[in-house]
């Protein structure tokens, strides 16, 4: 994976003038219920991305993970009043992915996130890591 910058989320932190208001909102939701290790990837670098932002992070169990989905859909509901186009993985819990065209947020559990790796598909997007 490229080099990884760290940045502090917090209400007049630098995220809201990197990123948009939207992965701003998801990550309010995830950090809401306590999610692990949030990485946002910037994919426009790469010129070959599906979406502008991946927002990436884990729960540690099945009702995490589906409370983490929960709480960024109503976070971005409320702050953006946008949508998912897309949703899926709310059954098993175990990946859930919410597509927002230009931002697509990954919930995992851990086991299922060190598995998939998404992080080293996109080794070449700005990576940050959110603490």
């Amino acid at each position: 994976m490229g080099k990884t910058k760290r940045i502090a989320k917090a209400p007049e932190s630098a995220v809201a003038s990197e990123f948009s208001p939207l992965v701003d909102a998801v990550i309010s939701g995830i950090q809401e219920k306590k999610g692990h290790e949030i990485i946002v990837m910037n994919l426009k670098p790469t010129g070959t991305a599906l979406a502008d932002y991946f927002v990436i992070c884990h729960g540690d169990s099945h009702t995490q993970v589906d409370a983490l989905a929960r709480s960024v859909e109503e976070e971005v509901q409320k702050l953006t009043r946008e949508k998912p186009i897309y949703k899926e993985g709310h059954l098993n819990a175990e990946w859930i992915l919410l597509d927002y065209i230009n931002v697509v947020v990954h919930i995992f559990q851990k086991e299922q996130r060190e598995f998939y790796g998404i992080e080293r598909f996109w080794a070449d997007a700005e990576t940050h890591a959110v603490v």
